[in-house]
């Protein structure tokens, strides 16, 4: 009864670890779509500058004054939600759960482990190809073997003998 327990238990912590990691790429793409916005929204709403003395002053709005007033609100608004986002992820990032322990001696090892999984998967792809080297040369003895099986029966079909 106490393995299945522990079976849970560590389906429940990669479950949750797997949550926590969505969450941070959700969280991700929520400061990036609100910086996206807010460039774009700067972009837009930016007053026209003069940008050399040879050129005109650029035409002013009809509307300026009520625009002013709504422009100086929303960059308040975006740089606190953009301000939230990103204490969120620093939330969703601490609530990563620590693996093996917190030393770094544990961790090391960690990676080392993942790193021959990886070098092992390498053996296997080489392993792999070899094993496909051999599956064409049985296929290819196959074939020969079955050419040399048609031409024997052939020959007792015909009665003849074998040269």
């Amino acid at each position: 009864m106490s393995i299945n327990v522990n079976i849970f238990r560590k389906f429940g912590q990669r479950k949750r670890k797997m949550d926590i990691i969505s969450q941070l790429q959700e969280q991700v793409n929520t400061i990036a779509a609100l910086s996206f916005n807010i460039i774009g929204t700067l972009q837009r709403d930016a007053p026209p500058v003069r940008l050399s003395p040879n050129y005109p002053e650029p035409p002013k709005n009809a509307n300026d004054t009520e625009e002013t007033t709504n422009l100086a609100e929303q960059p308040k608004t975006m740089s606190s939600e953009l301000v939230k986002a990103a204490k969120q992820f620093d939330v969703l990032v601490a609530a990563i759960p620590l693996s093996d322990g917190d030393d770094e001696a544990a961790q090391l090892k960690r990676i080392a482990e993942l790193q021959n999984k990886f070098t092992g998967q390498a053996e296997n792809d080489a392993i792999g190809q070899e094993l496909q080297k051999q599956l064409d040369a049985a296929e290819k003895e196959l074939k020969q073997v079955q050419e040399l099986f048609s031409q024997a029966t052939d020959n007792c079909l015909n009665l003849r003998r074998p040269e």
